[in-house]
């Protein structure tokens, strides 16, 4: 096994994929990176999948084993290692990255793993079908674009939640800001409402000083992120209906 990358080799690759903004050259650039992906988000000390995971559990009623979860972007499993940790054991993933789905099967915690480019296409469920559906770590420029957020909901139970998490550095805030619209106008249509927006300071280390958001001192150098919970209204609503009353 080759030894792991340095602090600054990760960086400036993790830096180099923030800048990819082609799916295509995102997905290969994946594939490429999925063998070393989890020592070197982890030297990054990459929060985002535990912090995720925390906020959905605090959350999600009924008995843990029997909740039918669905991994949106499940890259390697990380989530699924963690909600594994909890007591959940249906797990359903989906990844436009081949090589990441070979790492994220090698785990052996889904029960079913899925290619699918979300975005491009439908994930392979029928409506209504997951007690709650996350997507921790992909949602910015080049990976899912802000239009697949109600395909999310149309395979999310009445009543069920949808977890997501996006970064809130400095190249990635008018991502967010587009995100957030969806995110509102879905809310505004009566689709779901809003539980949780939990900002959080410390989501992994900044790539260069450049990244490193106001109030961030540079011998700390994290970047900020968020994590959104959303419960899907239990009346059925066609996207975009009538405001609920």
């Amino acid at each position: 096994m080759a030894e792991g990358r340095s602090l600054p080799e990760v960086r400036a690759l993790v830096g180099a994929s923030h800048g990819i903004t082609d799916l295509a050259h995102k997905l290969h650039f994946y594939d490429q990176w999925a063998p070393n992906y989890d020592q070197d988000v982890a030297a990054l000390q990459y929060r985002a999948p535990r912090l995720a995971v925390d906020c959905l559990t605090q959350a999600l009623p009924g008995p843990r084993h029997a909740a039918l979860i669905l991994d949106v972007a499940c890259g390697t499993g990380l989530v699924a290692a963690e909600l594994q940790a909890r007591g959940f054991r249906q797990l359903h993933g989906v990844d436009g990255s081949p090589g990441m789905l070979d790492q994220a099967r090698a785990r052996g915690l889904y029960q079913c793993l899925s290619l699918c480019t979300l975005g491009q296409e439908p994930l392979p469920s029928p409506g209504g079908t997951f007690d709650a559906v996350l997507m921790v770590g992909a949602l910015s420029d080049g990976q899912v674009p802000c239009s697949a957020i109600p395909e999310l909901l149309r395979v999310t139970k009445p009543g069920g939640l949808v977890c997501l998490t996006t970064r809130t550095n400095p190249s990635n805030l008018q991502y967010k800001e587009a995100l957030e619209a969806t995110l509102d106008r879905l809310e505004q249509a009566g689709a779901w409402e809003c539980l949780v927006a939990r900002p959080v300071d410390r989501w992994e280390l900044a790539t260069s000083e450049l990244e490193v958001g106001p109030g961030t001192s540079d011998s700390d150098g994290f970047i900020s992120g968020i994590i959104y919970l959303y419960r899907k209204q239990a009346a059925a609503q066609a996207e975009g209906g009538r405001p609920g009353a």
